[in-house]
């Protein structure tokens, strides 16, 4: 048997597939795509491992029964066929069960459709940079290979080439799933195009992966935003567009702080900006919210503090080391954005841990 706090949770999600299912079959959410694509979204998170749980519940109601007909049956033939039957219904459960525990510590993943990737050039100068824009690289290519959708949201770039800091907007399936383990410090070993002897420079980028919440899920207050419209600043301050079309938010209880100038349209900047707000403002309750859990749930996807080197790119050797793993990869497909050994080698641990702490 399962215990009472998680059979107490299947039960609920039990009953919030049953609410999606009556609300998807209502005629206003059909005719609404918004709606309808959000619950369906819902719906399918759900729906997988509670599945999983009816069919669980079924194979203990078959074998309680077959234990009541086991006790009771007198001739010793059928009482052994429907002990023997009463065993294989308890495997089949028990089997049920570590499935449904899979499914429940990937379920909130599978269901984040929509991240914010921010990069930014760290240590190293010019070749910081550079490194930074090979990360941004390497994503685009993964993103593409995965047929998500790629938008870039805003993109500061360096004299030398690469980037020093790029923002963008990834969506589609698995996305979460699969980019939210890129979260930390990327540190490369390699000799830079800037390099005229020939040395190894070490370098950094950090990367930040803010899943994306639905509009609804994160509540803002209007009168707590500070909104200043300004006109767009190229390098060194000056003044690239002389419409006001720059847009800066300020979230005043938290201090969180934006700014969206890309574009030429006030309209789009401050669209986009809030997007990224929202975005932030989710990763910050999200960081309140695991503060205040178990010490051993701050491993789980998603916690990696941006100061934390996650990953060595070593050019001499064409590798690519995970320091959370303790292995290495082809640096060569790494970068070409062949990322689906390294991503599952990391699913594997992460979803090991989360099962150790159910």
């Amino acid at each position: 048997m399962a215990p009472e706090p998680l059979t107490t949770r299947l039960d609920e999600m039990d009953r919030q597939l049953q609410e999606l299912d009556r609300q998807l079959a209502d005629p206003d959410v059909a005719s609404n795509p918004t709606r309808m694509t959000g619950l369906s979204r819902k719906r399918a998170a759900l729906g997988g491992v509670c599945q999983l749980y009816r069919d669980y519940r079924a194979a203990l109601s078959e074998a309680a029964d077959l234990q009541g007909m086991a006790e009771q049956e007198t001739d010793p033939e059928l009482r052994e066929m429907a002990r023997l039957e009463r065993i294989e219904a308890d495997q089949r459960a028990e089997g049920l069960m570590e499935q449904i525990k899979g499914e429940l510590v990937t379920g909130d993943d599978r269901a984040i459709h929509s991240v914010i990737l921010e990069l930014r050039a760290g240590v190293g100068g010019d070749e910081a940079a550079i490194w930074a824009g090979d990360l941004l690289e390497m994503y685009h290519r993964y993103a593409t290979a995965q047929r998500w959708k790629w938008q870039p949201m805003t993109f500061s770039g360096s004299e030398m080439g690469g980037c020093k800091q790029a923002v963008v907007n990834v969506k589609g399936e698995g996305v979460w799933q699969r980019l939210g383990y890129e979260g930390g410090t990327h540190c490369v070993k390699r000799v830079p195009a800037t390099e005229s002897q020939g040395r190894v420079h070490t370098s950094t980028a950090t990367v930040a992966v803010l899943p994306e919440p639905e509009q609804v899920e994160v509540k803002i207050n209007e009168d707590d935003v500070r909104i200043d419209i300004t006109t767009s600043q190229g390098p060194g301050g000056q003044n690239v567009n002389k419409v006001a079309t720059a847009v800066k938010m300020l979230h005043v209880p938290t201090g969180i702080e934006v700014r969206m100038q890309d574009t030429k349209s006030q309209h789009q900047n401050r669209q986009l900006a809030w997007q990224l707000l929202r975005a932030r403002l989710y990763e910050h309750h999200q960081k309140k919210v695991e503060a205040e859990r178990a010490e051993t749930r701050t491993q789980m996807i998603g916690t990696a503090q941006r100061g934390e080197r996650i990953r060595t790119y070593r050019y001499k050797d064409n590798l690519a080391v995970d320091h959370r793993l303790g292995e290495s990869f082809n640096l060569q497909e790494v970068m070409a954005g062949d990322l689906a050994d390294l991503v599952r080698s990391l699913a594997e641990q992460d979803k090991a841990r989360r099962l150790a702490a159910l």
